[in-house]
């Protein structure tokens, strides 16, 4: 992300201001003119306006948040600007324009000129006011469609840097063990295959505009214990070398993504922050990841206050310093006077300050920061009267037309039709009950790191800053020949059961009814999902169950809609609805895409990144269980799912055919070459997400009955076929071995051809030959699919 740019210089220019040399060159000049406290200073951020007090604080937070003196710390220098856009409500034109002159003011107060790198979540949508909200990332993973998420995320790294954003929060590479986990709804899925080929895509979308993305939470945050957020990490080291570094690894070598966010967790008591082998022996020494590590916020005191392996906060700095943490967010805290103090003492070397300095000064002069007509004038404001800041409000469009069609398209993409009697599509119903505590809620399509959610619900006398059309909105635009009576039932967790009466009444007196179910996103227990918002089991919340079930004994054909964060056991309804669309929060566009699929006009083509439980209490259960996790006569508990990975209806049918198998053997070193036709059967233009997967009937370590290695969409016309050629590699085949290295061994294979995990189409039988081979991350990542002409 070099700012390719012609720079005037003259012998004066000094080194690091120079574009035209080398940049290991520049950075090095830089570093040795430095003070010792203004290296320091180029390792934290600071928070500019964040309370540590009230509601609105996160758990913790008011340990760390002191008031900072930035007249003080600025002759030094500052390395971040925390969430300028993204802690309180502002107009996107001013403030772009107070970030400038912020800039201004930080390189004018420094020897050295030096800007700071400011940066912003990007979860689901670049997270400020006014700004296009889009479907949160377990949508993404539903759409199995990388390209389209490349798309997105471009968007959203350009509007970020329109307005001097440099670097983005995101993507969250955690794969889902345990739903109850409330940060499911952020994640991309349950398999890693899926959330690394997503994920890579998001990686290169937002840095194809220059935006740094950061790939988070390294690693093991997701398999906290029982699901409670922050909760210890107990698993084998194959386990997580196999689940949950994959995507990780895919994102750096692929996605070349440019910072990498530590986990708070620990696991087996290591915390990550202060993990050397995970953040300087994996990323760095092996994976040869060379941009920057960031401290989840307040992780590097949490090892001091939380995790217990530091005794006082020079020791949690040096802690962190050590395993390869280079930057300290949100706001200076362990990096500033007390890693200066042990500096100065002897308690922690020089050289590990300037090891960090160099990967951040590098990552600014990448960014342009450090060249001599560094501009601080973003886009949005070029040509703009910035002595007149009124004439400026209203003039930058976070949330454009062209935003809103990709936002439309990704929530389309994402909507899973689980179940379908034939009700769907809906043809010209005269009479629709809208019933739910979602129905008529603008909100309940929004994640909670979304700026509604996550900010704004602080902020309750300013508007939403957005068009958030509720479903009961999207249904009356749909049908407008329908009757919509429309009732609550319940809440989402109330619990209150007054309401569901009136619910049956209008059930009975409808032809349809339409049960619009889930979740309320919030954080840390203000909702029913998001961070801090586990689930205890996974049964809907308060009270939608029963409200639920007196629908479906009005005998009224009920079509359970869900806008939830994570998946929930339906009970009765599994059988006995109707219809059940699942939606993952799927953003501002989210409504007027269920609406398209409930109405026909939209072929549903998502499928499940997360299996639906068939019980509330069947958990942690995710379809790559081993034999020994599925359901078997040695136990009286079923874990299998109501829906698996996998899984999505269409209101057209696709058949798989004309398999064939180029060689059925191959060396360990060597690739399957496949061949199959997939047609559609059906009336309707729809498309197919034809998947692959792997059974491993024989391995030296338990392996997963099956694990996912390819997938393709394809769209296809009423009575269209085509065929399809599927390579191989013998690398999808490699796990972790018993001494802890990548192995793929020779021995019989089935590669599945399937519309989900629980719906093989063709088994082709190979054979890999030869020796046992060790692999590392240059391996193939991807079985390839690819149209026969």
């Amino acid at each position: 992300m070099t700012a390719n740019v012609a720079v005037e210089t003259t012998p004066e220019t000094p080194v690091w201001n120079d574009p035209a040399r080398d940049v290991d060159t520049r950075v090095s000049a830089l570093i040795d003119a430095m003070t010792l406290q203004e290296k320091i200073a180029q390792l934290y951020g600071v928070w500019v306006g964040a309370s540590a007090e009230g509601g609105e604080v996160a758990p913790h937070q008011h340990e760390m948040e002191e008031a900072v003196d930035l007249e003080s710390l600025l002759p030094a220098g500052l390395g971040q600007l925390t969430r300028p856009f993204g802690t309180a409500p502002v107009d996107p034109a001013l403030g772009a324009l107070s970030l400038l002159r912020t800039q201004r003011r930080i390189a004018a107060a420094n020897r050295f000129g030096i800007p700071a790198v400011a940066h912003e979540e990007c979860l689901a949508g670049f997270a400020t006011w006014r700004a296009t909200a889009y479907p949160v990332p377990l949508s993404w993973g539903a759409t199995f469609d990388p390209g389209l998420i490349r798309r997105m995320a471009a968007a959203i790294g350009r509007d970020m840097r329109s307005v001097g954003v440099h670097q983005g929060l995101a993507p969250v590479l955690d794969v889902v063990r345990d739903a109850r986990w409330g940060r499911v709804e952020e994640t991309i899925g349950e398999d890693p295959y899926l959330v690394g080929t997503i994920g890579t895509a998001y990686v290169q979308g937002l840095q194809s505009a220059g935006v740094v993305a950061t790939l988070k939470h390294f690693a093991g945050y997701s398999a906290s214990r029982a699901g409670r957020n922050l909760a210890p990490v107990g698993m084998g080291p194959r386990e997580r070398a196999d689940v949950l570094l994959p995507p990780f690894e895919m994102a750096v070598r692929e996605g070349g993504a440019r910072s990498v966010m530590h986990a708070y967790t620990d696991t087996d008591g290591i915390p990550a922050a202060a993990d050397e082998d995970l953040l300087t022996g994996l990323l760095r020494d092996t994976w040869g990841f060379d941009g920057t590590v960031v401290a989840d916020y307040f992780g590097i005191a949490f090892l001091h206050t939380l995790h217990g392996v530091a005794g006082d906060w020079a020791d949690a700095a040096h802690a962190a310093l050590r395993a390869g943490v280079d930057v300290e967010l949100p706001t200076v805290k362990t990096f500033g006077a007390p890693l200066a103090e042990a500096v100065a003492e002897g308690r922690v070397p020089e050289s590990l300050i300037d090891r960090a300095l160099r990967r951040v000064l590098t990552q600014k002069a990448h960014l342009g920061l450090l060249d001599a007509d560094w501009d601080p004038v973003p886009a949005a404001l070029a040509g703009a009267d910035l002595d007149d800041p009124e004439s400026l409000r209203g003039s930058v469009d976070l949330d454009t037309p062209e935003n809103r069609e990709l936002a439309r398209a990704v929530a389309e993409e994402g909507i899973v039709l689980l179940a379908n009697d034939g009700t769907l599509p809906l043809h010209r119903p005269r009479r629709i009950a809208l019933v739910g505590p979602n129905a008529a809620e603008p909100t309940a399509v929004l994640g909670c790191y979304s700026f509604p959610l996550h900010v704004g619900v602080h902020h309750p006398h300013v508007p939403a800053g957005l068009d958030l059309p509720t479903l009961q909105d999207a249904l009356a635009r749909e049908f407008p020949d329908a009757e919509l009576t429309v009732v609550q039932g319940t809440g989402v967790d109330d619990g209150d059961v007054l309401g569901i009466a009136e619910a049956v009444a209008a059930a009975r007196d409808a032809d349809v009814v339409i049960a619009a179910l889930g979740d309320r996103a919030g954080l840390f227990g203000r909702g029913t999902s998001g961070e801090g918002c586990d689930a205890e089991s996974l049964a809907l919340p308060g009270a939608q169950q029963q409200l639920l079930d007196a629908l479906l004994d009005t005998g009224t054909p009920v079509v359970a809609v869900l806008l939830a964060g994570r998946p929930y056991a339906l009970g009765r309804a599994v059988d006995e609805a109707a219809a059940i669309v699942q939606s993952f929060f799927p953003g501002a566009e989210g409504t007027t895409a269920l609406a398209g699929v409930l109405s026909g006009r939209t072929n549903p083509s998502g499928r499940l990144p997360v299996s639906v439980p068939r019980g509330p209490g069947a958990q942690p259960a995710t379809y790559l269980g081993a034999r020994l996790a599925q359901a078997s006569e040695v136990s009286n508990i079923d874990p299998t799912a109501a829906f698996g990975f996998g899984h999505g209806l269409s209101y057209t049918s696709f058949t798989y055919g004309d398999l064939t198998v180029e060689n059925e053997q191959a060396g360990t070193d060597g690739e399957f070459r496949l061949a199959l036709t997939v047609r559609n059967d059906g009336e309707r233009p729809g498309a197919e997400v034809v998947q692959l997967y792997l059974h491993d009937p024989v391995a030296s370590v338990v392996q997963p009955v099956q694990r996912l290695v390819g997938y393709t969409r394809v769209p296809l016309a009423p009575g269209q076929a085509r065929r399809l050629r599927v390579t191989v590699p013998a690398d999808v085949a490699s796990f972790t071995g018993r001494d802890g290295r990548r192995v793929v061994e020779p021995g019989e294979l089935e590669l599945r051809l399937a519309a989900s995990s629980t719906d093989v189409r063709l088994t082709a039988r190979v054979t890999l030959t030869g020796p046992e081979r060790h692999v590392d991350h240059t391996r193939r990542f991807h079985a390839v699919f690819n149209p026969v002409p």
